[in-house]
């Protein structure tokens, strides 16, 4: 049976659309500096306006991502972020936060943790969705059957490349939200979004129905605004990477990385009200 806190993340959409709003969605490293610190960093960003929040599992060899978050995820491996310590630490966020939380990664640390569970363990935790960048639908059925279970969102990337036939193969085997990814290529700031970026999410717009987040690349509150005029989400990744590898475990990183967030949160706001939401 699905658990309590299955459609979190379709809740907040709703919620979000009601109010004229995008999504803002930071993605950060479980365990960087250390997981101590990744529960403070959580719980910041729900106050400085995230509205979901992508928890990074470790993983050695994480070819989707660029220097920033190959860095981060490796000082998450060093802190001995495992699968289980994670868990543990999202089960603990619960008792302060309702924020929609969604387990990005790789699958290779989901099937040597087992599929069943992990989903069973998630559930109980409070996650609530699972974003495995190197597993596509056709090959997911070990992981979407006990999700679908346990009340677990799994959600796909989209990418430049991808035909709007096969969007929406993607998208009827995805629940929560479609990840399309901005540009062909690793994660990472870049100093401009891709050209033709807007054209790309309206299109994808007429093919589904689920909300269409926009990540890789989007670094300043400029970006985000951007984003947020055509797009039902912004994801922010690197820029707090790198954001959290200057200042390390200093008293002071919540509050630096909640600045720029709370500065993305604005931005998008504004944005959405200068365009009549």
């Amino acid at each position: 049976m699905p658990n309590k806190a299955a459609g979190r993340i379709e809740r907040k959409f709703a919620e979000l659309r009601a109010r004229g709003e995008a999504a803002l969605i930071p993605f950060i490293v479980a365990g960087d500096p250390n997981l101590e610190a990744t529960r403070a960093l959580v719980l910041e960003l729900a106050a400085r306006g995230a509205d979901l929040i992508e928890l990074g599992v470790p993983f050695s060899d994480p070819m989707a991502d660029g220097p920033a978050n190959q860095r981060a995820l490796a000082r998450g491996l060093a802190s001995g972020a495992s699968l289980a310590a994670i868990l543990a630490m999202v089960g603990e966020v619960r008792r302060q936060s309702q924020i929609p939380i969604v387990l990005f990664g790789y699958y290779n640390p989901i099937l040597h943790y087992g599929c069943e569970r992990l989903c069973a363990d998630a559930a109980r935790a409070g996650v609530d969705g699972l974003l495995a960048v190197d597993l596509p639908p056709e090959e997911a059925a070990e992981l979407a059957r006990p999700a679908r279970a346990h009340g677990l969102d799994i959600i796909y990337l989209l990418a430049p490349t991808t035909p709007l036939e096969r969007v929406r193969t993607i998208a009827r085997a995805g629940r929560g939200f479609l990840y399309y990814v901005a540009v062909t290529g690793v994660t990472g700031a870049r100093a401009s979004l891709a050209a033709g970026l807007e054209t790309r999410v309206r299109a994808l717009r007429a093919v589904t129905e689920l909300p269409i987040g926009v990540g890789f690349g989007i670094s300043t509150p400029e970006q985000a605004g951007e984003v947020a005029g055509y797009a039902d989400a912004v994801v922010v990744g690197s820029a707090l990477s790198l954001i959290i590898e200057r200042e390390g475990a200093a008293q002071r990183l919540p509050a630096a990385v909640g600045e720029l967030v709370g500065a993305m949160k604005h931005a998008m706001r504004a944005a959405r009200a200068t365009a009549g939401g």
